[in-house]
């Protein structure tokens, strides 16, 4: 059993980790950078447990889950290196008895709420930056997947991080609203970092509002996936299996919409067909060759069927899958739809599901059209051997990251992140640590 906190517990944790902050800020960078180090490498020593742990509550398949923790444990690494180079500057000014120094401090705790698909991930990209920085955190794991973020509180007592700078505080769906308003309303909290959905982001930012606290957020998507005339068929196919597919379609880089040029149309939509049936297997997250676990609750599953259901009702044409797998509870067919319309649900609602729509378009400047009216902006993915178009289109996608002639962009080197109503700031990639810094500017004179 996983403890249920509420908001008397989530009060002491911000409590104890504002009485760590005064001590871990002041650890050297190079001690921080260490204790990080060790705590990556108690995360691959372990990394087989860790797996089993991510299947047993997300129903994520085990080859994925264990990618999921050398992902996850990278972060810690990338930033025990980052901890390190965190500079100032000197400004020579007009007046030749002054120097002007810029600081980069610690911007004190930080409230990290976190969503289920990536239960490890999640924290490591945000809590490995907070504490490279100097910040301590209080981690808000979400309800269905509380156990990767203590199995990580676990791990980072044994690398000696001190008590009070990792604080986690699982609870119930029922306690969930009152102890994330407690947390980042809490006056000792002076950063706000939230990874889920753009109406919860919404709430978190008015939170945020009332004491002007500094947030990061990584919020919904509507990845458009287009595939022009020129492309690679095969190419195209394989990158949108890995887009669409990964997690059963539950991650928020998801492929949502597929647009596909009228030239290629038909081959794009046989050869993914094919690709959907020879390589996709529905099960347990522990057997074997299983590549599409359940989804996360009856919740999840219902909103698939509406929008297949919807769609359909509208004109759309089931290619393949379309409906429950017969092995019933959670699990659904991975599904392709042609002939879909922007009028569907499933082309301007993100889906976080086993759901591939597709639609056909003429020009180039239609497919932009398309997939910029979304007012949320993530990733976005196409494929073309066109150079001058790859250039056009990479620039013109409303989106934070892009993926040209590949359907797999995460990595910790890269600012993650997206624009319009996707989220504010950036996580991994040398840019992460700056969300957590705060720049002084010490005006030094007398000289």
């Amino acid at each position: 059993m996983v403890a249920d906190c509420g908001v008397r517990e989530a009060r002491a944790a911000v409590r104890a980790a504002y009485e760590a902050f005064c001590r871990w800020r002041e650890v050297s960078a190079k001690e921080r950078s260490s204790l990080l180090r060790k705590w990556y490498n108690l995360m691959i020593q372990n990394k087989d447990d860790l797996a089993r742990i991510i299947t047993a509550e997300s129903g994520k398949p085990l080859k994925e889950a264990h990618g999921e923790i050398l992902y996850s444990a990278f972060f810690l690494e990338w930033f025990s290196e980052e901890a390190r180079r965190v500079y100032g500057d000197i400004i020579y000014t007009p007046a030749k008895d002054r120097r002007a120094l810029v600081l980069k401090q610690p911007i004190g705790v930080a409230a990290v709420i976190t969503p289920w698909n990536f239960p490890s991930a999640m924290i490591t990209r945000k809590v490995g930056a907070a504490l490279a920085a100097g910040c301590t955190v209080v981690v808000k794991p979400a309800e269905d997947t509380p156990f990767s973020a203590l199995a990580l509180a676990e791990l980072a007592s044994q690398a000696g991080i001190p008590s009070g700078v990792y604080n986690v505080i699982p609870c119930s769906r029922k306690n969930a609203k009152e102890v994330g308003e407690a947390i980042c309303t809490d006056p000792l909290v002076s950063k706000i970092s939230f990874t889920g959905s753009t109406t919860t982001g919404k709430i978190l930012l008015h939170h945020a509002a009332n004491s002007v606290k500094r947030v990061s957020m990584e919020l919904g998507g509507l990845a458009p996936f287009i595939v022009f005339d020129s492309a690679n068929v095969d190419q195209a196919v394989a990158g949108a299996m890995a887009s669409k597919f990964r997690n059963t379609g539950q991650t928020c880089v998801c492929s949502n919409q597929f647009l596909v040029q009228r030239g290629i149309h038909d081959a794009f939509v046989k050869a993914f067909a094919e690709a959907m049936k020879k390589n996709l297997r529905v099960g347990n997250g522990f057997e074997e060759g299983t590549t599409q676990g359940p989804l996360i609750n009856e919740k999840a599953v219902e909103k698939v069927e509406k929008q297949v259901n919807d769609a359909v009702s509208k004109g759309a044409t089931v290619v393949t899958g379309g409906k429950r797998h017969q092995l019933g509870k959670n699990f659904f067919e991975p599904t392709l739809l042609c002939n879909v319309t922007q009028d569907m649900l499933c082309t301007h609602e993100e889906t976080f599901g086993p759901l591939a729509p597709v639609i056909k378009f003429d020009t180039e400047e239609e497919a932009i059209a398309i997939a910029n009216a979304a007012d949320v902006g993530l990733a976005g993915y196409f494929y073309s051997q066109d150079p001058a178009q790859i250039w056009r289109v990479a620039e013109q996608l409303e989106v934070g990251m892009v993926g040209v002639n590949e359907g797999l962009i995460s990595s910790v080197e890269c600012p993650f992140g997206g624009v319009k109503q996707s989220g504010l700031g950036r996580e991994g990639s040398k840019y992460g640590i700056d969300e957590y810094l705060e720049l002084k500017y010490v005006c030094y004179g007398g000289l």
